[in-house]
């Protein structure tokens, strides 16, 4: 697992000692919490964690389940401002899952500008 995930007031001269690079992308997800699901959008991603837009007050630390149907990782809430959210997977992925993740952001983007 990894160490410590940023919060989102983070400045530039942290994120140069990040464990792991961030990707930006744009997938709907659920997130389950307390046998609650939410839906959640994921906006970035990293071998070790994510950033979401979630609805729900989580406390810090919780456990968490992350599930984007491709995706399905076991996580704990390092940080939340407002709706941004911070996890940190418990099992890390791996360089071709994240880049199936940001081929599937891609696709998902393209699908919704062909709609427009």
């Amino acid at each position: 697992m990894a160490s410590r995930v940023p919060s989102s007031r983070d400045t530039g001269p942290y994120e140069d000692r990040r464990l792991y690079p961030r990707a930006p992308v744009a997938l709907p997800a659920f997130l389950e919490f307390n046998r609650n699901r939410y839906a959640v959008q994921i906006l970035d991603l990293s071998l070790g964690g994510a950033k979401v837009d979630c609805p729900a007050v989580l406390s810090l630390g919780a456990a968490v389940t992350l599930d984007c149907g491709t995706l399905c990782r076991a996580a704990a809430v390092r940080w939340q401002d407002g709706r941004l959210c911070g996890l940190c997977f418990e099992t890390e992925l791996n360089a071709i899952e994240v880049a199936a993740l940001m081929e599937r952001s891609r696709a998902l983007a393209a699908l919704m500008k062909t709609r427009e």
